[in-house]
């Protein structure tokens, strides 16, 4: 029994990347995908069997649009009928943190609790944009940066993106102005997230760079390996951001 169901549920199945992977795979993607796009509906029979009072769920922003619309409406019907007021909103990290990220965010509160539709609304994001410049590490290991093997492979994979006509690529993270989305896959080579350094090859984050850039406190440890480092703080939300919205759904309960 809760009172709350915090949930991000996977979104490979709806996401511009996921999607366009498991096409080219030839698989399924939304709700067909039977592994990942189905576990929403594990979420709405938490919903129905246990009713907290309020939920807060996560997703990206493409889930909107996908399939022509008919996940979000189906999403948002399934929520309604679990008998909840639902609210839901796009909101860009980069107010918090120093990295352009995108996800919708779904709130609910049970009607059991809440007779009448509460005025909740989303918390309106801070004027000043942090710069990457504030996340950066003065002293890195020189593991960081790539290797002449990685970084000639990226600069022909762009090379063949751009004669294909797509934007796929590396990309650099100006110092005074934000990154990328931090994926999963950045452990991989760092692609989306490169730093310039003043001679030689360019280098990736640091899993405390990582962690900066998801708004994690300083004194939040990593106790696993670099590449698992990168994998959970891809997958991960803007701290500062989900507890913004976490203030205001306390405020109702």
């Amino acid at each position: 029994d809760h009172d709350l169901l915090l949930a991000g549920f996977p979104c490979q199945p709806f996401s511009i990347a996921g999607v366009s992977k498991k096409k080219s795979l030839g698989r399924k993607h939304g709700f067909d995908d039977k592994t990942q796009g189905t576990l929403f509906f594990d979420i709405k029979r938490i919903l129905r069997e246990k009713a907290p009072k309020s939920f807060l769920l996560e997703n990206v922003k493409n889930l909107r649009s996908h399939d022509k619309g008919n996940t979000y409406k189906t999403i948002m019907e399934e929520l309604q009928n679990a008998d909840y007021w639902v609210f839901d909103e796009i909101l860009d990290g980069k107010h918090y943190v120093p990295q352009h990220r995108e996800r919708i965010f779904f709130v609910g509160f049970h009607k059991d609790y809440f007779k009448k539709k509460p005025d909740f609304i989303f918390p309106s994001p801070p004027t000043i944009i942090p710069k990457m410049d504030s996340i950066l590490e003065k002293r890195i290991d020189k593991k960081y940066i790539l290797t002449n093997g990685t970084w000639a492979a990226l600069q022909r994979h762009l090379k063949n993106s751009k004669e294909k006509g797509n934007g796929f690529g590396y990309g650099y993270a100006d110092p005074e102005g934000i990154s990328r989305t931090l994926s999963a896959r950045y452990y991989k080579d760092g692609a989306e997230i490169l730093i310039k350094r003043t001679k030689g090859n360019p280098r990736r984050l640091t899993p405390l760079e990582c962690k900066r850039l998801m708004g994690f406190p300083e004194g939040f440890k990593i106790p696993v390996s670099d590449n698992q480092a990168y994998r959970q703080f891809g997958n991960s939300v803007v701290v500062p951001l989900l507890e913004e919205i976490a203030t205001r759904v306390a405020e109702y309960l």
